[in-house]
């Protein structure tokens, strides 16, 4: 069995996936913004080894909730399932960038070159990347922005540089679909059960889910912008991330 870390599990995709793990009788790890989540977060998840507190709108306790992972041990996956999807555009995060920007990109990428690497690495992307800029011209600006569409793309990028710089790591995009959640609302189309099976099967002892630089879609390939193989695309995205963190991505070794 496999142990876990997934980031924004107290509700939505990300407690359904850990809920369906820990029945499959994986060890898994949750995520809360803050103590008072984190609290309701265990409850709705029964038998979860325990849950981690870091608000991902902060790049310090992004870092500090990467050290509190890794002081917990090795984990098998983590999933990158955290973000925020309907938030006003001059609504900025404690470090004084977009809020949106800095939870659904910036915090992934701080995550991922600050925890042990594990075996495999879920991102949550979307079918909206496909609206997305894919040449980032919005974090070059003085005041960088980012739409919900190209922070899908940026997690979708995350994926594809990992899978090609950690060539031991399985790194993967999901797209898990427009499902009823609190962020999707309840009149979205798309199957609620399908949403979470992906990343739980990438998971898995499945030799067919050892794949890795992969956009999916209920377990399946599905077309995504080919920009996010572009390595140019890729060192740009990191680039910028470095930048406004402090945190470089590591080397494989």
């Amino acid at each position: 069995m496999a142990r876990i870390f997934i980031t924004g599990s107290v509700d939505g995709l990300g407690q359904l996936a850990a809920n369906a793990l820990v029945h499959k009788g994986h060890s898994v790890v949750l995520h809360a913004r803050n103590a008072q989540r984190a609290k309701y977060g265990l409850a709705k998840v029964p038998g979860a080894e325990s849950i981690l507190t870091g608000d991902l709108s902060s790049i310090e306790e992004t870092k500090d909730l990467a050290s509190k992972v890794n002081k917990l041990g090795a984990f098998d996956a983590v999933i990158h399932n955290a973000g925020v999807f309907q938030v006003p555009e001059n609504e900025l995060s404690q470090d004084g960038l977009p809020l949106l920007l800095a939870v659904n990109s910036i915090a992934p990428y701080v995550l991922t070159c600050l925890i042990d690497k594990p075996k495999r690495l879920i991102y949550l992307s979307s079918g909206m990347h496909k609206q997305a800029d894919a040449d980032l011209n919005g974090l070059k600006l003085t005041k960088p922005s980012a739409s919900y569409s190209d922070s899908k793309f940026h997690n979708l990028v995350m994926a594809m540089a990992v899978a090609r710089q950690w060539p031991k790591t399985y790194a993967n995009a999901v797209d898990p679909g427009w499902v009823p959640t609190k962020m999707g609302g309840p009149g979205a189309p798309d199957n609620l059960a399908k949403g979470i099976e992906t990343q739980v099967w990438l998971v898995g002892s499945d030799s067919q889910s050892k794949v890795s630089g992969q956009y999916l879609h209920h377990k399946k390939q599905d077309r995504y912008l080919r920009q996010a193989d572009d390595v140019r695309v890729q060192e740009k995205f990191f680039s910028f991330c470095e930048d406004v963190s402090g945190v470089k991505f590591p080397s494989e070794s």
